[in-house]
This record gives C-alpha cells, structure tokens and sequence, in this order.
C-alpha cells in the first residue's frame, strides 16, 4: 500500500505517523451546502492530505440546488488547487446513473470517486442488461480518478468474493479497466488515480454477518486478506488499461 483514506479529518499525530511511514493521505467530506465546499476542502488541505472524496448532497434535490453544489465543489477544488472527487454513492446527489450522466453533460469538469458497487447492487445494473448500462455511463468512466474498491453481488452492497472467480466480478474488472484507461488516455505529468479498497464494517451493515460453529455472528470472511485480492484485481486491470490506452 502506497497510503491511506481518512474516514473523518485526521488528528495532527496521525498525520505525522503517516509522513513517518511514506504513505500518502486522502481525506473524505460531506458537501450539503454550497459554502462547505471550500470550508471543508481547506480543512484537509491544511492537514497536508493531498485530495478527498466527496459525499455531495442527499439525492433529493432539484436542479438549481444540485447545480449550485457542483459549482462551489469545482470552484472550490480549482482555486485550493485540491482535487475533490465527488462519490457515486447511495443517498447523495450521483446516486444514480442517469442523473450522472446527465450532470457530466453540463459539467464536463467534474471528477468522480467511482465507488461503483452502489449503482451495481442499488441500480441493479445486471437488470435489463449490463452492457447496455456500461455503455450509458462511459462519460461518467472517463472522469474516474478515485475508485473504492469494493464489489458488490446484484444484491448485497458488500461481498466477500473468495478466489475472484465469481461472474460478477468480470463486470467489476471491466469498470477498473475502463475507469483506468480513461485516466491513461487524458492524463498529463504529475497526474495520479487512486485506487482504495474499502471493505466495512459489519456494525454499519456492510459486511455480511452469518452464525459461526457456536452460533454467535461471524463475518463471511477475512476483509484483509479480501483488500489485497482487490489490488491484485486492480492491478491487472491497470495493466490491460495501459494495453489499451
């Protein structure tokens, strides 16, 4: 691992330990108002994290609302010169693909964290056809510069995905690749794309709980061992991205 993502603003020990081992920092934040944007994006940016993703809104909001956030959002990552990778995250503003797509179309600028496993299980993308929804969010694939990793079945936001040989996790590498064959194909030096496994916690009813041998609740399996078959997977699919950029 070449650095770590903050869940909340980290304390001022924690980012020395992280200077002290070599890892670089991320951040996280929540955009509900136009004027948190730069608030929050400051905030990190002063700790010395070097960008942050961004739960932006509720999903609730009608277009003047939701297009004043994105203003602010990019206003504010141009001029603190601190990129903030907005989410495709359940309950906020990109929930869902159309919206997205539709949005990227009136702001070609914005960048996203894809944390895809909310569209795959929420939106049901294997539902009516995957290729054709893999299509219809190409715009929103060629702005990734942040992925989550995390894969999802079509219906649990969270899997435990053994050897990697489940089918549906092809429709995951097929995402990795096209989202890093993006970045290859428009990046300029200095550029970088992130690459985060985030496996959760059962307490927050992401990883999945079944009862072990002596009938209390264990998880379905190891979320280390899991984070490391995830790199592999993003590996790989960096490599053939590069193939085909």
């Amino acid at each position: 691992y070449d650095g770590v993502q903050f869940a909340e603003a980290p304390t001022p020990d924690q980012v020395a330990l992280c200077r002290r081992l070599g890892l670089a920092q991320a951040g996280s934040t929540r955009i509900n108002q136009p004027a948190e944007a730069a608030s929050n994006a400051a905030l990190l940016r002063d700790l010395g994290l070097e960008c942050a993703t961004a739960h932006v809104a509720w999903g609730l909001e009608d277009d003047p609302e939701a297009f004043a956030l994105i203003e602010a959002t990019l206003e504010a990552s141009q001029r603190l010169a601190f990129p903030i990778y907005v989410e495709t995250h359940r309950a906020t503003l990109f929930q869902d693909m159309w919206r997205t797509v539709r949005l990227v179309q009136r702001f070609p600028a914005l960048r996203f964290n894809g944390d895809f496993s909310h569209w795959y299980a929420g939106l049901e993308m294997v539902y009516g056809g995957f290729d054709m929804k893999f299509a219809f969010i190409a715009p929103v694939l060629e702005r990734v510069r942040f992925l989550h990793g995390r894969i999802a079945n079509p219906g649990s936001i969270q899997v435990d995905i053994g050897d990697g040989s489940a089918p549906f996790v092809d429709h995951y590498r097929r995402l990795w690749t096209a989202a890093f064959r993006g970045f290859l194909q428009s990046a300029q030096p200095g550029d970088y794309i992130c690459f985060a496994p985030e496996l959760l916690a059962p307490r927050i009813y992401y990883a999945r709980t079944f009862p072990g041998p002596d009938g209390l609740p264990r998880e379905e399996g190891d979320r280390w061992t899991q984070s490391l078959l995830l790199r592999q997977i993003a590996r790989a699919c960096f490599d053939e991205a590069a193939k085909q950029a």
